[in-house]
């Protein structure tokens, strides 16, 4: 039975304290009815004997607390899921905003839903190609993994974020593959920019996007990655589809926790963060994974701007721990003109071992990405020492590799937003830059791939 109670008690800032409630419990959903007949809704926070502190999705203002009527719903925030939610467009708290009809779901689901069981946890191992070399090639993304983007303001992240949502697939071509897209507390204009982006391209048919507005609420924003990750879930394993969650931006969510924590008066933790931040994030990356026993997988990739490009800031570092490597882009390639500016040296994923080689991408696949990392690192202490020393003071190898270095940046590195390149064309232009430099200097690739791959050189 749902109760109603007028004894509202006082309002502080999005938070609001209601006496003397019976049977309330953490998370459960509420509704505050005000005196012209509009519902605002609201989530509780907090229990305390029979008082609960509230917190509203929408503003405060013009709510009269003698007059206010607060219902509690007896259930914590749903989504209603189904498979017609591919190709839609909805707010941050599951609402359709592209002007078509309204979902009919076939179940309903807490958004909060729950970590995998490890037990129950498939070890990520198939390949997912998104067409960017320097992620294909250098730091492959598996099924099931989790590999965030680490982005500084102002670089094309949202760019990055549009492209591998339009390009990511499968190879075995068969398998049924799906995008959910997470846009929290971004402007309008970066909104409007992923929709038409993906209407452009035809991507829409397969993506379910969610988008929070920086002037959304900030409790919105904290539901929004938890909407995605639910649709994501009902996709992928009730479904069977493989399912790749792109969230941005992590950061703007950490800052929307902050805001909270500030309101509540908690005790802050580094940085002004609260210090529950680590779980938090973990509530939302490890719900990413494969399940035994179960056909779909969903592969997260989070997208954070480092505040002051720091790595050391809390957001990062935290998110580093919890995810399987990092993707990290450079301020340094992007002021070159190299897109997508991404740093490949301090770039990794961890798990890319598992989705390389023969049946998977190609068997020269591991030798070649060992062998560019390392020239590439040679190649750019051969620049510095070349701007300190001079040209003369370095041997001719030393020099080719200075040359690989800047044809890996200019050729591999930079693709633009629009190209599409297929592991093998990856793995050949791979083969053609190391082509650059001396056969004997190939130390890290079997001498019968390099027999078999190698370009031969005229004459």
């Amino acid at each position: 039975m749902i109760r109603e109670y007028k004894t509202i008690q006082e309002i502080s800032g999005p938070l609001m304290v209601v006496d003397h409630v019976q049977g309330v419990t953490y998370d459960e959903l509420g509704e505050i009815e005000l005196t012209d007949g509009t519902v605002r809704r609201c989530q509780v926070l907090e229990v305390n004997g029979d008082s609960a502190v509230v917190q509203l999705f929408e503003n405060s203002a013009g709510i009269n607390l003698a007059e206010s009527k607060i219902r509690f719903l007896g259930h914590p925030l749903q989504l209603g899921v189904s498979e017609d939610m591919l190709g839609r467009v909805f707010n941050g708290m599951g609402q359709p905003i592209d002007g078509g009809p309204a979902i009919l779901a076939d179940e309903y689901r807490d958004i909060n839903g729950l970590a995998m069981n490890p037990a129950a946890r498939n070890y990520p191992n198939e390949f997912i190609q998104t067409g960017i070399s320097t992620i294909d090639g250098l730091n492959t993304l598996v099924r099931g993994q989790k590999l965030p983007i680490f982005s500084g303001s102002g670089l094309p992240h949202a760019a990055l974020a549009a492209q591998i949502a339009r390009q990511a697939k499968v190879l075995d071509g068969d398998s049924n593959f799906a995008v959910v897209f997470a846009a929290i507390g971004i402007t309008f204009e970066e909104s409007e920019f992923f929709v038409s982006e993906f209407k452009r391209t035809g991507a829409i048919d397969r993506t379910v996007l969610f988008t929070n507005l920086a002037n959304d609420p900030a409790v919105e924003r904290i539901a929004t990655p938890r909407m995605a990750l639910t649709a994501a879930e009902y996709l992928a394993f009730e479904k069977g589809m493989h399912v790749l969650v792109i969230m941005t931006d992590i950061t703007n969510y950490a800052e929307a926790l902050r805001e909270i924590s500030a309101a509540k008066k908690e005790v802050p933790g580094r940085r002004g963060y609260p210090g529950y931040l680590y779980t938090n994030l973990a509530t939302l990356y490890e719900r990413a994974g494969r399940q035994m026993g179960r056909e779909g997988s969903i592969t997260l990739i989070p997208i954070l701007t480092m505040p002051e490009d720091d790595k050391t800031h809390p957001i990062p570092d935290l998110t580093g721990y919890i995810t399987e490597g990092q993707i990290i882009l450079s301020r340094e390639l992007y002021r070159k003109g190299i897109n997508p500016p991404v740093d490949v040296l301090p770039s990794l994923s961890r798990l890319k071992d598992k989705g390389t080689g023969a049946g998977k991408t190609r068997e020269d696949h591991s030798g070649t990405m060992n062998q560019l990392f390392a020239a590439y690192a040679t190649g750019k202490e051969n620049k510095e020492l070349m701007s300190i020393l001079g040209e003369a003071a370095l041997s001719p190898t030393d020099l080719l590799y200075a040359k690989f270095a800047d044809e890996f940046e200019k050729r591999y590195v930079s693709q633009g937003t629009d190209e599409n390149r297929s592991i093998e064309e990856t793995l050949d232009l791979g083969w053609e830059l190391l082509s650059i430099l001396p056969r004997s200097e190939l130390k890290r690739i079997k001498p019968e791939y390099i027999d078999k791959y190698l370009p031969k050189k005229e004459g």
